[in-house]
């Protein structure tokens, strides 16, 4: 309504004369924004990448070269509004500054790297997502190794790995003076186009409600509902595959026509049953959203990953049928 599209101007600097673009959310953002919102003081998509420069001078041409790429994607200009509104939308600025903060860290304090990770934790910080772009970055001087610090935080609502990864690209042709040379930029709003217009709400409601319809509780390994709590005190372990294994893995895969990641599902829907107790387990998986993402997919800018859940009734048929 003309009240919502005044209530949406009101929030951007500039008002109607910086605004490029108004659309509703991919599915998946709207997941992250429901998780970002029920985040209390913390924000489980909120990602932080350090970067050291030996001087301040490079460290300012990075910054120049990063607005320059902000300047260039529409996903970087978006923020995310909800408020007063029927559903959440994203609006694009045409204009959206990068928020660069300096601090000064407190000198025998112990390591710097620590410091900034400490003031900026994701899990302590939270990004107002309705100012763009989603991306912030915080600078200091590292005076006991000599060096600049940049602390680039930046929300999962606008980006995921490969973003990251086009992002560093584009940065690098800035700094090489070859920003002539890059390709025309894609805008996300094609995706979002794709996910929301080509399956009806309808039937994505009447698909789950066949897949999960009859789930009346979760797959809890050991009885464990809430296992991060803040997410303050989480702590990671990795094992890696024995290479021979990963070679078994990966022949079996071929003969029987599927991923390797397909029979890593069903090993993990054993572990899942044996640690809840459970033979009908549902669990859920990452899945790269570029392969079906359209033309230059591997080069738009945006959130493409989306989280699906996966059903296994273990033990109701042999491993090569499941």
């Amino acid at each position: 309504t003309a009240e919502e599209i005044e209530r949406i101007v009101e929030t951007v600097p500039g008002g109607a004369a910086n605004i490029q673009d108004i659309y509703p959310l991919a599915p998946l953002q709207e997941g992250i924004l429901f998780h970002h919102l029920m985040g209390g003081d913390s924000d489980p998509y909120l990602a932080a990448q350090l970067f050291s420069f030996d001087n301040r001078e490079r460290l300012d041409r990075y910054l120049e070269a990063m607005q320059a790429v902000v300047d260039r994607h529409d996903i970087l200009r978006t923020a995310v509004l909800w408020e007063g509104l029927p559903e959440p939308v994203q609006v694009i600025w045409r204009k959206a500054v990068l928020p660069a903060e300096e601090v000064r860290l407190e000198a025998g304090a112990g390591d710097a790297v620590k410091q900034l990770y400490a003031r900026y934790h994701p899990r302590s910080f939270r990004m107002d997502v309705r100012q763009a772009p989603m991306l912030r970055v915080v600078i200091a001087r590292d005076e006991e190794q000599d060096r600049w610090l940049m602390l680039q935080l930046r929300h999962h609502l606008a980006s995921d790995h490969t973003t990251l990864e086009v992002m560093q690209k584009e940065i690098e042709a800035y700094l090489r003076g070859e920003a002539d040379s890059l390709p025309a930029p894609l805008p996300f709003r094609e995706l979002v186009a794709q996910a929301r217009l080509g399956v009806s709400q309808q039937e994505h409601e009447e698909f789950f409600r066949r897949l999960l319809g009859d789930v009346e509780e979760p797959t809890a390994p050991f009885g464990s509902l809430n296992i991060q709590g803040d997410g303050r005190d989480l702590e990671q372990s990795y094992l890696k595959v024995d290479e021979a294994l990963g070679r078994r893995i990966r022949e079996n895969a071929r003969r029987l026509r599927v991923s390797a990641a397909s029979l890593c599902h069903v090993a993990w829907a054993q572990v899942a049953a044996r640690a809840s107790g459970r033979d009908d387990v549902v669990f859920g998986t990452l899945l790269f959203g570029r392969m079906q993402g359209g033309k230059g997919a591997d080069r738009v800018m945006g959130v493409f990953t989306n989280t699906l859940p996966v059903r296994i009734r273990v033990g109701e048929e042999t491993v090569e049928s499941a």
